[in-house]
């Protein structure tokens, strides 16, 4: 149980550590509003990614194979939400963000925004799957209950480790920007995330027009 809580939390870590849109979006949440708010959009990721992994590891093929068959659409969707992300980050007001009253209520939106991104990602099953194999889990075998059980909180673990870190770290420096430099943070990192999502809707429509032709 220990080897699958210690694998599961290896490919957790590594699912996480690449700073695409989430990453940039935890930095800004936590730059914005605080530590707490950072972690919480981490973990809409973490939950992702142990979905991802559990429909590997239960040999979800058919879910898999919906998701290879469309990844165009879901690349032109999620890259059209990334997008829409970037911009509400750049038109945000760090005054307003600072001054948020209902903070509850924040995390909970701060918890689904990171959820609805990466879920739309379909490169994330295909990092698990990698990672899997890289520490030497076959998805393709049946294991019991409790050996699932335990990767996937692992990998649950390993992903929210990585976000608490990444906040925490963050967070130290947060009291050093000033409040002109914090609108700078939010344009810039609505720009990055924008391009990013602007660049996962042009390859699912480039791909979706391609097949459209043949």
């Amino acid at each position: 149980m220990i080897t699958a809580l210690v694998k599961g939390f290896i490919v957790g870590l590594g699912a996480s550590i690449p700073l695409g849109p989430l990453g940039v979006l935890c930095v800004q949440k936590t730059l914005g509003s605080g530590r707490n708010s950072g972690f919480i959009t981490g973990l809409g990721a973490s939950v992702s990614d142990t979905f991802y992994a559990a429909i590997s590891l239960m040999g979800l093929a058919f879910i898999q194979n919906l998701i290879d068959e469309n990844i165009d659409w879901v690349m032109l969707f999620g890259g059209l939400v990334i997008m829409y992300i970037g911009v509400k980050i750049y038109l945000t007001n760090p005054i307003k963000q600072i001054r948020q009253k209902n903070k509850n209520k924040r995390h909970v939106e701060d918890f689904f925004e990171a959820l609805f991104m990466t879920v739309t990602n379909p490169g994330a099953i295909f990092l698990i799957l990698g990672l899997f194999a890289a520490v030497g889990i076959n998805v393709g075998e049946s294991v019991s209950k409790g050996a699932l059980i335990t990767t996937l909180w692992g990998v649950f673990a390993g992903s929210a480790a990585w976000w608490f870190t990444l906040s925490t770290t963050i967070n130290v420096f947060r009291k050093r920007f000033r409040i002109k430099q914090l609108m700078m943070i939010n344009r810039i990192s609505g720009i990055v995330i924008f391009v990013l999502g602007l660049i996962s809707m042009f390859n699912g429509a480039f791909e979706l027009i391609l097949k459209a032709i043949k």
